[in-house]
């Protein structure tokens, strides 16, 4: 498994980064090796608020429904279009397939770094 440093991460297996003043929101790749073969992605609208444990949307996967938990509170900025067509790029590149970008942040959850992340999927395998 894979887990960049510079990436915060959620117990749901969501990572989120700060860049340009907005938070990308990813799932892991722990994340999409437990779901397998991603099939489709239900995505939010770009200026939908968000808020810190809460589902945004879902992945549909060969093996399951799985719901996209936001790490952030905030509203919606960026979508990323492109998994639309393509919802196989979250296994091929979890850490490139972002899914939404998110601004005007005021809270965040419970962030782990990459070691205690790891520490925790180590746990749930």
């Amino acid at each position: 498994m894979n887990y960049p440093k510079e990436l915060r991460y959620t117990k749901t297996h969501e990572w989120t980064k700060e860049e340009d003043g907005a938070y990308v929101v990813g799932i892991s790749d722990f994340a999409q090796h437990s779901l397998g073969d991603v099939v489709f992605i239900n995505l939010p609208q770009e200026g939908d608020d968000v808020k810190s444990g809460e589902a945004f949307g879902d992945v549909e996967s060969v093996k399951a429904v799985s719901d996209i938990v936001s790490p952030v509170t905030g509203r919606i900025c960026a979508v990323n279009e492109e998994l639309v067509d393509s919802p196989e790029l979250l296994n091929s590149d979890p850490y490139g397939a972002w899914i939404i970008k998110v601004a005007d942040v005021s809270e965040t959850g419970e962030l782990l770094s990459a070691a205690d992340y790891e520490e925790f999927c180590r746990q749930e395998d």
